[in-house]
């Protein structure tokens, strides 16, 4: 099992000082999900959130959604053991998240499953985590039959995947979560309850990161 430590910056609370959260994030991308976060957090701000790329210097061979759920129901378990010990109030607890995408990853059922069972988070995107960066442009109706080079097609500021790994601020135009949100929300729910997020094509809960893993509502 892949084991990714860091260091955990709670330290005792001064007088006066208000505590952070700490959340611990898994990427499957080495540049774009951990840019896309910086960005949004240098506009936003997370005052009561420490975020920390759990996976920054990880190769990519232990990038496949598997390895990063195996090392994130690990670092959960360290994490909770030790917020135990310390007595910390469990809303100090520290969170685990993963961030992949459907691609043509193998395993990415047995990935979740694992991931529900060990306490880590999951926002997954199908085709790929371009289509939540879409979404902040415009509303997506069709499917992309698993392409993420479709997806990267329609965004107004690339042509292909390989332009798409730096993520900038002026791709994010400012404001744009609120409709980023709805939009996703939209084609989520258009296949009913009972569809697996599996066979959902398009689909992204990227939002419920931003807003219950990073503490940010608007950017």
């Amino acid at each position: 099992m892949a084991r990714t430590r860091g260091k955990d910056s709670l330290k005792p609370v001064k007088k006066g000082q208000k505590r952070r959260r700490d959340v611990w994030v898994f990427t499957e991308g080495k540049v774009t999900e951990p840019e896309y976060i910086r960005v949004i957090r240098d506009r936003a701000g997370a005052p009561d959130v420490e975020i920390h790329i759990a996976n920054a210097s990880v190769p990519g061979s232990q990038r496949k959604p598997i390895k990063l759920v195996e090392a994130a129901v690990q670092l959960n378990w360290e994490k909770t053991r030790e917020a135990k010990r310390d007595g910390r109030p469990k809303q100090y607890w520290p969170s685990v998240w993963c961030l992949f995408d459907r691609d043509e990853h193998e395993h990415i059922e047995a990935a979740l499953k694992q991931a529900k069972e060990g306490g880590v988070r999951v926002a997954f995107s199908h085709p790929c985590f371009e289509l939540w960066r879409l979404l902040h442009h415009k509303a997506v109706t069709n499917s992309f039959n698993g392409a993420c080079g479709a997806v990267a097609q329609k965004l107004p500021f690339a042509g292909s995947v390989d332009d798409l790994k730096s993520v900038l601020p002026d791709q994010i135009p400012p404001g744009s979560f609120a409709k980023a949100k709805q939009r996703a929300e939209q084609i989520n729910q258009a296949y009913g309850p009972h569809v697996s997020k599996l066979l959902r094509d398009p689909y992204t809960d990227v939002h419920e990161f931003v807003e219950q893993g990073m503490g940010i509502t608007s950017y």
